[in-house]
């Protein structure tokens, strides 16, 4: 049996608003957190035990996890302060055993990826790490970091997000880790410390990094441009996990959680709504993502927005990313404030 740790300490501030009061790693896809998927796909090879560093709103993590419903036994570490990648994983060295290997996967990433194959590859080429790489489209190569390798996998050189026309390579760093127990000797103690700058740089001349190929579905959640894309790319049947059943409707298609829809409500393109919301008649979604408890009134039409739990939306949204506990009024606010002083000098007047 493996052991697993989870990166979950980020602040996740390019998925602002919607991380202002929600970790990154429980933000939700398809109304499950990413983090739920990612346990239940270690549940799923036999890894019943991961330790986590946490450090943003910590607290909403340890309480989701210490008791979870994968059969995981939930470790965690919180820092006062973020130490990096490798460093967050110094500082979890207690959790594992000499000798031994064990993955590191980040708290943002979905994937289907075949983790006991990356195992096998890295227990058999002797490797301290082995890092999953994917091929990835030619326009898409400036937004990642290229791993370039040998004709045996092993790792010869990293570009940090490289134009098209100076990349070596089409394949780019996953964020899933395998590493064997000898990684800790080239991470200092109380030290702010990262895999891609500090520790993999010296790795590279003894040959010490291998690559396995990550053939199957792989994406994170990092920005909000790619969260969104993570959930268009459910609909499309690129990936799967557990998840409400999709309901195909004349033009377009929806998840619903826990939430009764009203029978004058349209649907265009993908949706996803949580539970306890509530939706006035006559609303439209187009290609939105309603998070639990949000309310939207009567003939209100949304397209291309993200609307956090809690909030409710009384106005016609357009490409819109609502944080939560935000009200949506059906008036601008500057429409608002002069409506109100027409009104006092009305009320002066008469």
């Amino acid at each position: 049996m493996y052991k697993a740790m989870v990166m979950a300490a980020g602040v996740g501030s390019r998925l602002d608003p919607l991380t202002k009061s929600v970790p990154k790693p429980l933000v939700t896809i398809a109304n499950r957190p990413v983090m739920d998927i990612l346990l239940e796909n270690l549940a799923s090879i036999g890894v019943k035990d991961v330790v986590a560093n946490t450090f943003y709103l910590s607290e909403q993590i340890i309480s989701r996890y210490v008791e979870n419903k994968f059969g995981i036994n939930f470790n965690y570490i919180t820092e006062e302060s973020l130490s990096g990648t490798a460093g967050g994983m110094k500082k979890c060295q207690f959790f594992f055993n000499e000798n031994e290997d064990f993955f590191v996967l980040s708290a943002d990433g979905v994937t289907n990826a075949d983790l006991m194959k990356g195992m096998e590859i890295h227990k058999q080429s002797g490797a301290v790490a082995t890092i999953g790489v994917k091929q990835i489209r030619e326009e898409e190569i400036p937004n990642f970091g290229v791993v370039v390798t040998d004709d045996n996998g092993f790792i010869t050189e990293f570009q940090e997000k490289p134009s098209i026309k100076e990349a070596k390579s089409n394949l780019i760093n996953t964020g899933i880790y395998i590493f064997n127990y000898k990684i800790f000797d080239f991470i200092p103690k109380d030290t702010f410390y990262d895999f891609a700058r500090n520790v993999f740089p010296q790795l590279l001349n003894d040959k010490l990094i291998n690559t396995f190929n990550v053939e199957e579905y792989w994406s994170d959640i990092g920005t909000l441009s790619q969260y969104k894309q993570s959930t268009l790319d459910l609909f499309e049947n690129l990936y799967t996990f557990k998840h409400s059943e999709i309901i195909k409707k004349d033009l377009g298609d929806y998840i619903c959680g826990d939430t009764i829809l009203p029978r004058k409500i349209k649907f265009i393109g993908h949706n996803v709504i949580g539970n306890d919301c509530v939706i006035g008649d006559n609303v439209k979604l187009e290609n939105c993502i309603l998070w639990d408890n949000v309310e939207i009134k009567n003939g209100v039409t949304l397209k291309d927005c993200v609307i956090a739990s809690n909030s409710r939306v009384e106005r016609n949204l357009t490409n819109h990313i609502i944080g939560q506990n935000e009200l949506i009024l059906k008036f601008h606010k500057r429409h608002l404030l002069k409506r109100n002083l027409f009104k006092m000098i009305r009320k002066l007047f008469n």
